[in-house]
């Protein structure tokens, strides 16, 4: 237990009791510690039976220390280099994965069912490996990100700049919402940890078990250095009282909750980043012209965002909107569908939608359906009363039914475009034409997602412009894509989470530009030479090595970076363009017609592009076997000048940058990708083509 004076003992089993000894107490894990309190204990039940199931509370938990920790022992992962912390994640993920089994269990409290739980725990892990991934292909084997190549800004080339990213020397706090609070956390902490940032999680009070386990094997698996992840399982209490400048802070949760904390006189006096994610009022649009196949995948993606989670999604459909004319019939549609859901135990076979994560949670939504109900009719479920549970008590557990209003009036309404009842609940409201709706859906504020659902051939790019402003997502399905359509609530690692006004303002994954969000952006201005050294990638014009042995005869580990090879020379003859033409099938008239060609823009006949690539490879590569191993590709290729009949090129080879390859296969030799600059130029030293040849070469 921890004391007022902040002494802790470490908990074995990662959990306490309480004073009565019926209740376990979730223990927080702050500066390489596990520790608890039995001061201002808040208790959450079984959203299924209504039991106690756990306690929270982080009273007397020194904030500042756990802050102080981050920022000297876990900011030892800014010392890694960007594989290295994905290669960690990826470790992470796998251990994770193993113990799977025991995450769905604990889920089985906050009232889902399995494949809801899917999404949580399997999705979260997912997108720990999707990042990882993600890092390891497309960004450096580094600790600082060069975001850009080199900016000249004299005339002799001797001075420019390049923008780099390092990691900042601070601690990003999550704040995560209760309905995924194994995703939830993971999203955030995944980017954080690659741009080499430590965290605090401190995931909603409900599900909070979930995400301390998650924690704890997190923790056990010591894939990550010490402080790099935190979790506070109670209060923040002074914790926004010790940041600084080099801190962020990131919030998902409701608007009106993350609008307070947003207020706090800490963020705007060091202008840290506050980033958020609230929920919003999403659309789903069926488009004018649906034909009966439209019609069915729209009722079945509305039908699906409702029961999913039990309607506790971030990114649930709340608004449906349809022509006037179909409205009838997709209502119809929808009924059909909602009554054949069957609430209750999720444990149970037949029990296809489970309850909401707890009974507060059931009250609120309650609360929020008598609002709309003030603009709309309830056609189906919407009263606690007289609905049917399955192996349940419905008194004790936070279930709810499915439940649709049907608003013949929005352009009149109010609350069905600013409350949000989070939990299974859906208003379907007409549209008359384009204008109309595009008014309607920017009622919202801003959102997270909308949902087009369209006939194949429909053109919706006038649709798409009037509401893309809103959204941070738009999910456009047809009957083309539908099979393989991630669907409308499947926030993806490689796209943005987020929304403008309402739904937040801020931004989660999104690909790299998440990693960078943790970093802070430098214009780095200085000669070629210092560009080099900073970034560890040979810029134009920095000083260069010649050696009498051929590049390509050295191994990784011997190559340097700035290794130039000045090849021989070759003159371009009309038989080789005769030649390339047949043999690669291009026979182009600016090529191979000597009339077509002078009234053209070079004014006579030139060479291929690519063959001025071939030949070049033909100037620069050393035929002999050797630690090269392959080509592995071509970047940023460069045609700049013509090369005409009778002209001669020469390359400059230069070595630009080394990254070692981690090995799949203990069995493979080892080796890294070398990433050459390729200057080819013709006798008067003009420029004529410039790229980047990538090749995988044996370590020594």
């Amino acid at each position: 237990m921890l004391d007022l004076n902040g002494q802790s003992a470490n908990l074995e089993a990662n959990e306490a009791q309480s004073a009565d000894n019926a209740v376990k107490i979730l223990p927080s894990y702050l500066a390489g510690k596990w520790q608890t309190s039995n001061q201002d204990l808040r208790t959450v039940y079984h959203a299924i039976t209504g039991e106690a199931i756990y306690q929270v509370s982080s009273h007397g938990c020194d904030m500042k220390a756990a802050v102080e920790f981050a920022k000297k022992n876990g900011s030892q992962i800014a010392s890694w280099t960007f594989h290295e912390r994905a290669n960690a994640l990826k470790q992470v993920a796998s251990y994770l994965l193993e113990r799977k089994e025991e995450f769905y269990t604990l889920a089985k409290a906050t009232g889902c069912t399995r494949k809801d739980a899917w999404i949580d725990v399997e999705g979260g892990f997912g997108t720990l490996f999707a990042y990882s991934s993600l890092v390891r292909r497309e960004l450096s084997n580094e600790t600082a990100l060069v975001e850009d190549a080199w900016i000249p800004l004299s005339k002799q080339g001797n001075f420019g700049a390049k923008h780099i990213l390092t990691s900042k020397a601070g601690v990003a706090v999550h704040i995560d919402a209760f309905n995924f609070p194994i995703w939830g956390m993971l999203e955030k902490i995944a980017p954080t940890l690659l741009a080499g940032v430590p965290c605090i999680v401190k995931p909603a009070t409900e599900g909070a078990e979930m995400t301390q386990a998650v924690v704890k094997h997190i923790v056990e698996s010591g894939f990550l250095p010490d402080g790099a992840l935190q979790l506070i399982c109670g209060q923040t209490y002074d914790l926004f009282d010790h940041l600084g400048p080099q801190d962020t802070v990131t919030f998902t949760g409701s608007a009106s909750t993350g609008q307070k904390l947003r207020a706090h006189p800490r963020f705007n006096q060091y202008s840290i980043p506050f980033s958020m994610e609230a929920d919003s009022v999403n659309s789903a649009i069926l488009t004018s012209n649906a034909n009966e196949e439209t019609i069915d995948l729209f009722v079945r993606e509305v039908f699906r965002e409702m029961t999913t989670k039990a309607g506790q999604k971030c990114t649930a459909i709340r608004r449906a909107f349809v022509p006037a004319h179909l409205l009838e019939q997709v209502q119809n549609k929808l009924i059909s569908k909602l009554q054949k859901v069957v609430v209750g135990n999720p444990e149970l076979e037949n029990v296809t939608m489970g309850a909401l994560a707890s009974v507060k949670q059931k009250h609120d939504v309650a609360e929020k359906v008598k609002l709309l109900s003030q603009d709309a009719q309830i056609v189906v479920g919407g009263h606690l009363a007289d609905f049917k549970v399955e192996g349940a008590d419905a008194n004790k557990g936070a279930f709810y039914p499915a439940t649709l209003l049907v608003c013949t009036n929005p352009t009149q309404a109010k609350y069905i475009h600013q409350v949000e009842a989070f939990g299974p609940v859906s208003t379907l409201m007409p549209y008359q034409n384009l204008q109309e709706l595009a008014d309607l859906v920017a009622r919202g504020e801003g959102s997270l997602v909308a949902s087009i659902v369209r006939n194949t051939d429909d053109n919706v790019e006038e649709l798409v412009a009037k509401i893309a402003p809103w959204h941070g997502r738009l999910h456009i399905l047809d009957a083309s894509n539908a099979k393989e359509s991630t669907g409308h609530g499947s926030p993806l690692p490689h796209l943005v989470h987020g929304g403008p006004g309402r739904a937040g303002g801020g931004e989660e994954l999104g690909g790299i530009r998440a990693v960078k969000h943790y970093m802070q952006r430098t214009a780095i201005q200085g000669s070629p030479n210092v560009m080099t050294q900073i970034g560890h990638s040979w810029t134009a014009g920095a000083e260069f090595f010649e050696d009498r042995v051929h590049p390509f005869k050295k191994s990784f580990d011997e190559l340097r970076v700035g290794e130039r090879l000045l090849t021989a020379r070759r003159t371009v003859t009309e038989a080789d363009i005769v030649n390339f033409a047949c043999l690669s099938g291009d026979h182009f008239y600016a090529h191979m017609d000597k009339i077509g060609a002078e009234n053209s823009f070079f004014g006579e006949r030139v060479a291929h592009g690519y063959f001025i690539v071939s030949a070049a490879a033909g100037l620069f590569v050393d035929a002999a076997p050797g630690p090269v191993i392959a080509n592995y590709g071509m970047d940023n290729l460069r045609f700049v000048e013509p090369v005409k009949i009778g002209d001669t090129i020469q390359v400059e080879l230069t070595c630009k940058q080394k990254t070692p390859k981690p090995l799949k296969d203990p069995e493979q030799k080892a080796h890294g990708v070398v990433v050459w600059d390729i200057k080819v130029k013709n006798q008067r030293g003009e420029l004529v083509a410039t790229y980047d040849i990538l090749t995988l070469v044996e370590r020594a």
